[in-house]
């Protein structure tokens, strides 16, 4: 059995990474409904995603999970770590008084409960007093409306989320409104695109990136470039001795470190430190973003018989969101950088194997179900390994960018 799952970042007004909300295949977590006892218990936690998955896709952030009505009713939030976990009640939830008691029960135990897509009805006001955030969706919700909303939820408190923003003005234009929290792909996408100039340390930063694929390493000589960042030599250490890599022995010099990476580990680790360095100012997500989906094309790749492109494939994942990063056009970037071909042909959308690699990756991080089997076939992996394949991504990046 497998299931599929994948994250959606939710920011704070300065954008800082609040949480995550998990993206189920289904749009929420499948349960038997006739959920009780010790057996159904133990039956849950071993076979479906619980408690050590949340961990795993959210770290210490908050985990927002869409719960149906049954799941409410037979008490399934109950399961999760309550420190971390969201509840949120889908919009299609009637308050009824076994879905109010459940959800007052739930409150009590200390979790937070989010409404999803609200739209003021005077008979959802139980659920209303028990919720915590409100979400609000941003394109769909006049100015107006958001403003009546505002007016009657601010007496009371409650936080408010504004969900499917989709670019930077949005964005602006939510958080002078009162909006506490952001959940969209703005942040994604570049800020102005209006030819702005590269400064000579971001254009050597990229063409290191590039160039750091392509040549012949003298490890030496990276030994002492390492050496001379504290903040990187410390996260080289820290990443070799990580659980990821599971040392007997704990590494501390910098030389075996990069002896033990190789050289095809070494490049990566250079070229994600070089891409932290150029996303300074933008949100930190967007560097990490980047890192994870080089990483997934690379393991996407391995199961789609491109073995041997897995370095391109990385490198394409790694530069697919150079221009939110830069706040620049992708073709005025790639004019700059001495990339491949094939690579290049990927970033500007005009497909290729390594094109196609791309967009089922991008699809899969956004919970693009309805398009997962069209392009599995297309790409010649079959869909069932997708999601061991991004869960390992997402613990590797969870090592890999931290701070």
């Amino acid at each position: 059995m497998y299931g599929h799952v994948a994250r959606q970042p939710i920011f704070d007004k300065n954008l800082n990474i609040f949480g995550y909300e998990l993206l189920f295949r289904d749009g929420a977590l499948t349960f038997p409904t006739d959920v009780s006892g010790d057996t159904a218990t133990s039956e849950l936690l071993s076979n479906t995603f619980l408690t050590s998955d949340i961990y795993t896709y959210t770290g210490i952030k908050k985990a927002f999970v869409n719960f149906t009505r049954n799941h409410l009713v037979n008490r399934i939030p109950l399961l999760f770590p309550r420190e971390i976990t969201v509840v949120e009640i889908l919009e299609d939830v009637s308050p009824e008084p076994d879905v109010v008691d459940a959800c007052q029960e739930i409150a009590q135990k200390g979790f937070t409960i989010a409404l999803d897509d609200f739209v003021y009805r005077p008979e959802i006001k139980p659920l209303i007093a028990l919720c915590d955030i409100v979400k609000i969706d941003f394109r769909s919700t006049s100015p107006e409306r958001i403003s009546a909303y505002f007016n009657l939820l601010s007496r009371d408190k409650k936080r408010m989320l504004a969900e499917k923003v989709e670019t930077y003005e949005e964005f602006k234009r939510g958080r002078d409104m009162g909006f506490q929290f952001f959940q969209g792909y703005f942040f994604a996408r570049p800020e102005v695109i209006q030819g702005r100039t590269l400064s000579t340390p971001e254009i050597h930063l990229l063409r290191l990136m590039a160039a750091v694929h392509g040549k012949e390493l003298d490890f030496d000589q990276i030994e002492d470039q390492i050496k001379r960042d504290i903040t990187v030599s410390y996260k080289l250490l820290r990443y070799i001795n990580s659980a990821y890599f599971r040392r007997l022995q704990e590494i501390t010099e910098i030389k075996q470190a990069i002896l033990l990476l190789g050289e095809v580990g070494i490049r990566r680790f250079i070229s994600l430190m070089a891409m932290s360095k150029l996303a300074k100012g933008k949100p930190q997500e967007l560097a990490n973003l980047s890192a994870i989906r080089a990483r997934f094309c690379e393991r996407l790749g391995s199961q789609a018989e491109l073995k041997d492109s897995a370095g391109e494939l990385f490198t394409l994942g790694l530069f697919s969101l150079i221009d939110a990063i830069m706040d620049d056009t992708m073709e005025s970037i790639l004019q700059k950088l001495p990339l491949a071909k094939n690579i290049k042909k990927a970033l500007l959308g005009q497909g290729g194997p390594l094109g196609e690699v791309l967009t089922l990756a991008i699809a899969y991080e956004r919970g693009g179900w309805q398009d997962l089997s069209a392009l599995c076939a297309r790409v010649g992996i079959p869909e069932e390994a997708l999601p061991p394949l991004y869960r390992e991504t997402i613990e590797w990046g969870q090592v890999l960018t931290a701070p």
